[in-house]
């Protein structure tokens, strides 16, 4: 067992939503198993004035549910609209 970086586009519902406040609150929310790689995480530009948040977190794949719990940790947050994992590295 080892451990999976992943990156994550965390898209909001619209450009009213906060995602300075969510990319400091995803510490708190993410699952025990799972580390937020603050430095590569970041706010970039999607279309049309729309932002996202490109997270990047270190995965402990010797939990079983752990990509599930992940991904329904960040889909819960309010304002989000979809959540996409982008890429998946064995670490």
């Amino acid at each position: 067992m080892g451990q999976i970086v992943s990156t994550y586009d965390i898209l909001p519902e619209s450009t009213d939503i906060d995602l300075k406040k969510i990319m400091a609150d995803l510490p708190n929310i993410i699952p025990k198993g799972v580390k937020l790689i603050e430095e590569d995480t970041k706010i970039a530009p999607v279309a049309f004035g729309l932002m996202k948040i490109v997270a990047a977190f270190v995965i402990d794949d010797s939990i079983e549910t752990i990509g599930g719990d992940l991904e329904n940790a960040l889909t819960s947050i309010p304002g989000i609209q979809n959540v996409e994992c982008v890429s998946s590295t064995n670490y």
